[in-house]
């Protein structure tokens, strides 16, 4: 209950300051670049610029993105977990009061390092927000749904769907603008596959003379299961055993070193996976 409790202290507070990042990032390299973010973010960013430009009104950003958020955190509460989403409605809430308080600040008005940047800070604040158990919101929501549902690694087509959000900005503001949100949400997509690798899987192949401990140490750290094939050394003619497993990016490191520890002359080779069918264990979102 004390670790739990310590967990989910740990969990606000990294949220906290993903909200404070990404809101400094709005107020500074998005509006100063005049881009548009994608997602829930960008779509409100939109509609801001939409009531200016058009209407001659100011639209708050935190009103927007919470309705814009309804349907994505309806799929949360019913499809990817309770306290997922209510972290992640806490981020969302954070995130666009502390844009709404917060003062706009000009770093630089070079637009191609706003992109750049932008993007890095963007796709930072993302990936704080999985770690910590939660997303920013949107399409984020959408991407994990599909990677829970169907076992993909899902950012990549959300991306697409963020580029044809950024068609219609270009259409409506300029395509200058809308191109370099591309680089942005690009860069930010790139950055969040580097830092979050839960959906990604990783193929383990041992050769080892101790085989059940190997597949055990693997189900004990993973609770994935493996397959042993018989095998022999093409120079000594010895038998061997070579175990075969897939876990997931997020734990093959810590699998590689306590396989040694069991086996240290076990050969260990590590390959990407890009394409997984078939029943593949990942732990439940809460």
């Amino acid at each position: 209950m004390k670790e739990s409790l310590k967990k989910d202290v740990l969990h606000i507070l990294g949220i906290t300051l993903a909200a404070l990042i990404n809101a400094i990032n709005i107020n500074t390299f998005v509006h100063t670049g005049g881009l548009f973010p994608g997602g829930a973010t960008g779509f409100t960013v939109l509609l801001q610029r939409v009531g200016e430009t058009y209407f001659g009104v100011e639209l708050p950003y935190s009103a927007i993105n919470l309705a814009l958020n309804a349907f994505p955190v309806y799929i949360g509460l019913r499809f990817i977990g309770k306290k997922f989403t209510l972290l992640s409605v806490y981020m969302i809430f954070m995130s666009g009061l502390l844009t709404d308080l917060l003062p706009s600040a000009v770093i630089t008005y070079d637009t191609l390092l706003i992109a750049i940047f932008g993007g890095i800070i963007n796709g930072t604040v993302i990936s704080i927000c999985l770690h910590m158990n939660a997303t920013s919101g949107g399409t984020d929501f959408i991407a994990i749904f599909l990677s829970e549902r169907k076992g993909i690694d899902s950012f990549n087509v959300v991306l697409t769907f963020n580029i044809v959000l950024l068609g219609i900005a270009g259409a409506l503001f300029g395509w200058n603008k809308a191109l370099y949100s591309i680089i942005f949400q690009y860069v930010s997509t790139q950055i969040v596959h580097t830092f979050y690798n839960r959906y990604q899987q990783q193929t383990l192949f041992i050769v080892t003379d101790h085989a059940d401990e190997v597949c055990g140490t693997i189900s004990a750290i993973s609770r994935h299961g493996a397959t042993i094939m018989r095998a022999e050394g093409a120079y000594s003619h010895e038998q061997k055993a070579v175990v075969y497993s897939v876990v997931s990016r997020g734990e093959y490191k810590r699998v590689i070193r306590e396989l040694q520890k069991v086996d240290a002359k076990a050969f260990i080779n590590s390959i990407r996976t890009d394409v997984l069918a078939g029943r593949f264990y990942r732990a439940p979102t809460e």
